[in-house]
């Protein structure tokens, strides 16, 4: 493996590695209704009639938090959450990547 230099490391963790992306056209008033208000309400209380819905009108079924509070990072220690959350972001591109789980 070739060395790798802190200046590529930094340059490539810039603005960091991970988005979040839309699934659904939002580019009319139309579209921005059914998205959020007053649209957003019906699956909502669809959910709420049954919770198990909310794998059908959400992205539940495909969603998992990496959540740290930083005291026990890899081999760095305490170093804190925000410290952390390259780590963090890694292990979300990992769970993309070869599980296509966001």
């Amino acid at each position: 493996m070739s060395k790798i230099s802190n200046e590529e490391v930094l340059n490539y963790h810039k603005q960091g590695k991970t988005c979040i992306y839309m699934t659904k056209p939002c580019e009319s008033q139309h579209e921005l209704s059914l998205a959020y208000t007053p649209g957003v309400a019906i699956p909502c209380l669809e959910i709420a009639k049954d919770e198990n819905l909310s794998f059908e009108y959400t992205n539940r079924a495909n969603l998992v938090a990496v959540i740290s509070d930083g005291t026990a990072v890899l081999g760095l220690g305490d170093i804190g959450p925000l410290a952390s959350k390259p780590v963090m972001e890694g292990k979300a591109v990992l769970f993309k990547k070869f599980a296509n789980v966001d």
